[in-house]
């Protein structure tokens, strides 16, 4: 389709901003609200129901509610299974309609939506739903008067706050197994772009799920965040975001019923491009994309990218161009634009004072800056040369903004790379396996990849190491991450 196309699209589009609880939207119960803005044009979209801690109480009760009657976690797994697959192609049967949303409310280019996030939402859907009938127990080898079972059950009502940077792709990474385990949840969205998951908790219920498994509050984090990390009856907290608040919600959880906090929190990744690598313009077309990808706004965003000084010369002079060839800004509702605004206007005040700070410190900038002649929070592709101990080295920006750091030896790369309080993320670009084997041993992160940044696919854990997390999204190991394992032991003999 064309600009013109879902410009139309999007002044038809009807937008939902109640909560969900117990199957049907509602009004929060005091009556709050607050802005849903397009940031790309400044322009209020809807009015959300600002969810508080009366607001989660009544969510949590009705997953509660669910939870004990076994509404959801006593069907046989083949009808869990039929109910996912059928939410997954409900999904794509809107798949028009949640990419206007999220673009419409993160800034995110619809192009990205429609090639990258929803694919990836569907593959989620139905790689968990798979998963429901393969999760196995044992019997061990006992005495003979004995017979003992390892069993792995759902835990109960799961809490879930999620980012704004991918509001649909990252809920889903946590709904599918969460609900795929057999457990009920209470899904907080990121009250900067909600619009994509307060839609999925409906088609949930239109594809068979039944009510009060699946429960949404829109709030913000103070208020209805804290409530949820709060709540007795929530047995585990799973949360992508800030360190800064993954912390907060530890303290939470220990001031309340000792809930499992499963956390991916923030990241700094280093790129290692070795001088001894195949493909300079590869390797650099994969930087880019690194870092400049949904406008920088992604926890593993490659920002530190660490040179051979043998390239830094020719690196850099690539690196500007491949940039300005292919991330140009403009309005997120034409297909034709790769780099979209930021996704609110304090996180553009935030940016643009990271970048004033990088100029400050006395870091070269030999791209990009402040001048973008558009209305709305963009941020122009941002490239510095400085060191690893500048605050724009170590602190998450969260925006279209990198850092190179040249280095001269193996030993200088890997020290640099985890010369951080981070660890979600890192690459390697040699020539040599036994240097990348080498190295990938001493990286400090959950996930690392040679001659490549970003790739993986389902099978793939993904997580951090050090103050990035503690939990894995993707894979079987999430799945089983939402449930417990129970010993039966029967004496029989």
């Amino acid at each position: 389709m064309t600009h013109e196309d879902w410009l139309r699209k999007a002044q038809a589009l009807k937008i939902e901003g109640r909560l969900f609880i117990e199957g049907r939207y509602v009004d929060a119960q005091d009556g709050g609200s607050f802005d849903c803005t397009n940031p790309s044009t400044g322009a209020v979209l809807a009015r959300i129901a600002q969810g508080e801690a009366k607001d989660v109480d009544a969510a949590v009760a009705s997953a509660l509610a669910a939870w004990n009657d076994r509404r959801w976690r006593g069907q046989a797994p083949r009808e869990r299974m039929q109910v996912m697959n059928r939410w997954a192609d409900l999904v794509e049967q809107h798949a028009e309609e949640l990419a206007l949303l999220e673009t419409l409310d993160m800034g995110k280019p619809i192009s990205d939506m429609l090639n990258i996030d929803l694919p990836e939402v569907l593959r989620t859907i139905r790689y968990f739903a798979e998963c429901i009938d393969k999760v196995e127990g044992a019997v061990t080898h006992t005495a003979p008067g004995a017979l003992h079972m390892i069993l792995h059950e759902p835990l109960g009502v799961v809490g879930a706050i999620t980012p704004w940077n991918y509001p649909m792709l990252m809920a889903v990474w946590k709904l599918a197994p969460i609900l795929a385990a057999g457990n009920c949840v209470v899904l907080k969205p990121a009250e900067q772009a909600p619009l994509t998951c307060t839609r999925l908790a409906a088609l949930f219920v239109e594809a068979g799920g039944p009510a009060g498994v699946f429960n949404l509050v829109n709030g913000l984090g103070p208020e209805a965040g804290r409530a949820l990390a709060l709540h007795p009856d929530v047995i585990k907290l799973s949360f992508t975001g800030s360190t800064r608040v993954g912390k907060l919600l530890m303290g939470y959880a220990g001031q309340s019923n000792m809930k499992r906090v499963a956390l991916e929190t923030g990241g700094k990744s280093p790129q290692i491009f070795m001088p001894d690598l195949y493909d300079l313009d590869a390797a650099v077309d994969r930087a880019v994309g690194g870092i400049f990808d949904n406008a920088g706004q992604v926890c593993n965003a490659g920002s530190r990218l660490l040179v051979h000084r043998d390239l830094q010369e020719a690196f850099t002079a690539k690196f500007i161009a491949r940039t300005q060839a292919l991330y140009q800004p403009g309005d997120p509702l034409d297909p034709a634009t790769t780099l979209g605004p930021l996704a609110s206007q304090p996180h553009q005040r935030k940016v643009l004072a990271d970048i004033a700070r990088g100029q400050a410190e006395g870091a070269q900038m030999v791209m990009g800056g402040t001048n973008v002649a558009l209305p709305g929070t963009y941020v122009p592709p941002t490239l510095f040369v400085g060191h690893n101990r500048m605050a724009i080295a170590q602190e998450e920006i969260f925006g279209p903004v990198a850092t190179l750091i040249p280095f001269d030896t193996e030993a200088e790369a890997i020290g640099l790379a985890n010369d951080s309080v981070y660890g979600l993320a890192a690459a390697v670009w040699t020539r040599d396996l036994h240097q990348a084997h080498r190295m990938v041993g001493a990286l400090e992160a959950g996930v690392v990849w040679v001659n490549c940044f970003g790739d993986g696919d389902m099978t793939q854990p993904f997580g951090g190491y050090k103050q990035s997390g503690n939990s894995r999204d993707k894979h079987v190991d999430s799945l089983l991450s939402y449930m417990q394992t129970k010993s039966a032991w029967f004496q029989v003999g």
